[in-house]
């Protein structure tokens, strides 16, 4: 056994302190969804509505809803901030799949995020949740 200092020795075995978790991040993948639903802004915009109702939360300000990529990796984009942080959305109608992220700093169901996520798109969902 070599001789270090006891402090050395202690932050090896010791974890760095780490503070209590701040938000909670829902990663919602979709796939096997219909084209026509990811292709409809209308379509987006109101999962993003029916979203922030299902886990209870609120808006805040306007939801930001663009087309934008190159080729088969152009698609709908959603923002929209709620009052506890935010919600994002990138539809890919070519493949079928949209990935959405919920995170916020208050609990909420993941799982009725993404039953949601299931009602408008058409598919199945992966969800991952993770506290940060």
């Amino acid at each position: 056994m070599g001789s270090r200092p006891i402090g050395e020795t202690l932050r090896e075995v010791l974890p760095p302190a780490t503070p209590a978790p701040r938000g909670m991040l829902a990663a919602i993948d979709l796939h096997g969804c219909e084209f026509a639903a990811l292709a409809d802004p209308g379509t987006v915009g109101a999962f993003v509505r029916a979203a922030i109702d299902a886990i209870g939360m609120r808006a805040h300000g306007p939801l930001r809803l663009e087309r934008f990529g190159d080729g088969e990796l152009e698609g709908w984009s959603a923002m929209q901030f709620i009052e506890t942080s935010s919600i994002t959305v990138h539809a890919d109608e070519v493949a079928g799949r949209c990935f959405v992220d919920v995170f916020s700093c208050r609990a909420f169901d993941a799982e009725a995020a993404a039953a949601v996520a299931v009602d408008h798109s058409g598919g199945a969902s992966t969800v991952r949740v993770l506290w940060r």
